[in-house]
């Protein structure tokens, strides 16, 4: 399996401004991921508790053309995380990693059936997932950091 997530990963938290998407964008920052910018609707230059520094836009487009990001991770709530899936991909995101729970499963239906369509070379990891690691370079998702250690297995 190649690596997923490395050095150059320049990742978008869609719904940041959530407590579970702030809670995990600073663990990402503190294990060393490039978190380039945030994402949710109607709060575009907002600011996050202990994540000032990163940009928070409307749109994954948005984040995108202006902070550069190739690999998006979804932490929004169950009834918007489809709509949230094919946002990123019809942005240009080539990785798309779904922590989100609950999504019901006529909406990944639909999200399979789009990607497959319309954006072939998008890879999807998830939904309901802890996220990716590729352990002292990038960790993207739930797992704590501290348990993954570069090295043989």
């Amino acid at each position: 399996m190649s690596v997923l997530v490395g050095y150059n990963t320049r990742l978008v938290v869609q719904g940041m401004s959530g407590s579970q998407g702030a809670f995990h964008s600073r663990q990402m920052v503190e294990y060393g991921t490039n978190v380039v910018a945030g994402v949710t609707p109607g709060k575009g230059g907002a600011k996050v508790e202990g994540l000032e520094k990163i940009p928070m836009f409307d749109t994954v487009d948005e984040a995108v053309q202006k902070a550069g990001a190739n690999t998006s991770v979804i932490y929004v709530p169950p009834p918007f995380a489809a709509d949230s899936i094919i946002e990123a991909a019809a942005a240009g995101i080539q990785l798309v990693i779904a922590i989100t729970e609950g999504i019901p499963a006529r909406d990944m239906i639909k999200v399979k059936y789009v990607l497959e369509r319309d954006y072939p070379h998008v890879r999807l990891v998830g939904p309901n997932c802890p996220g990716v690691i590729t352990p002292g370079q990038c960790k993207v998702g739930i797992m704590p950091g501290y348990i993954h250690k570069p090295g043989g297995v």
